[in-house]
């Protein structure tokens, strides 16, 4: 019968300190930590064993539900087949505990709460790329290859005055980037 904290950061950048001092506070046994976005499950293999390591009277306390899933669907998942395996969850921000009726509920309400939430966030970014896009702007990396070196490249390369990795090498890029160049794919695009 364990307690257990789990703490995950999106990026390197970010700091772990306060959810892994309020989990002690909150009197975890230990805490898990990772650095991995939430959108990619692979990117989050300890939560992966943490959750597969569980035993039956475990608890799994995290600071905020959005630590642990990134989507009503997949929160509930998590929740229900720790409820099956008889694992309790605690949210401290959310104040959920999952060991009663009540903290059931509550926990539900507030997963729907958070996808909510992460909804009106892309919401306002897909509104906010269509806003720049309509003034001209275009988003993505700048293209190392201008039209006209494009072209010049082709030319080159029709008259058989250079080898692709000649032409490459005279525009200051890779071949694979002249390449994606001359085929019209987007760079970065394999």
């Amino acid at each position: 019968m364990a307690t257990i904290g789990y703490s995950r950061v999106s990026t390197t950048g970010q700091d772990q300190r306060m959810q892994i001092d309020a989990l002690k506070l909150a009197g975890c046994d230990y805490v898990v930590t990772e650095v991995g976005s939430g959108a990619v499950e692979k990117a989050r293999p300890q939560l992966r064993n943490l959750l597969d390591g569980l035993s039956p009277d475990d608890t799994l306390v995290v600071w905020r539900l959005d630590r642990l899933a990134r989507s009503v669907k997949e929160l509930t998942e998590i929740a229900n087949d720790l409820a099956r395996r008889k694992v309790s969850l605690r949210s401290l921000n959310e104040h959920v505990d999952t060991t009663s009726p009540h903290g059931r509920m509550i926990f539900h309400f507030f997963a729907m709460l958070a996808q909510f939430e992460r909804d009106l966030i892309a919401e306002r970014t897909r509104a906010g790329l269509e806003a720049a896009r309509a003034r001209g702007r275009v988003g993505g990396r700048k293209r190392l290859l201008t039209p006209s070196q494009i072209r010049q490249a082709r030319s080159w390369l029709d008259a058989k005055q250079m080898t692709q990795e000649q032409a490459a090498r005279a525009l200051g890029v890779s071949r694979a980037t002249l390449a994606r160049g001359l085929s019209g794919k987007p760079e970065g695009v394999t």
